[in-house]
């Protein structure tokens, strides 16, 4: 068994998605892969569906375990941008991998989300 944090995990691959799993923390790591740096606004409105605590559970998550990062804009208003860190950068190739892998299955089942992903915004 592996010790990080508290948790137990039973290989490498369970610890990466202990850090990486679930709905939205993936989401928002490719979407700052995307864009590189952005606020919590922005990230939210690329989330439909993720309620305010969830996605600042999972943001605090993501900086607690060194993928983000976050550096205050301004005091007034508050504003907050997130970014991903080296680590988070990392990630990167696995990000590119499992959006074309989503790519190609839908072109499988007939969906072309490049040509229409104007629809999905």
């Amino acid at each position: 068994m592996i010790t990080l944090n508290g948790k137990e995990y039973t290989c490498p691959v369970d610890v990466t998605l202990g850090l990486i799993g679930g709905k939205w923390k993936l989401l928002i790591l490719f979407h700052l892969h995307y864009f590189t740096k952005s606020s919590y606004s922005e990230i939210e409105a690329n989330l439909p569906g993720v309620s305010e605590k969830m996605l600042s559970q999972q943001l605090k998550e993501l900086e607690r375990d060194q993928l983000i990062g976050k550096r205050q804009i301004s005091a007034k208003p508050y504003r907050i941008e997130y970014f991903l860190t080296e680590r988070g950068r990392s990630l990167g190739p696995l990000c590119e991998m499992i959006s074309q892998w989503g790519v190609n299955y839908l072109k499988e089942n007939n969906i072309d989300y490049i040509k229409d992903q104007h629809l999905y915004k």
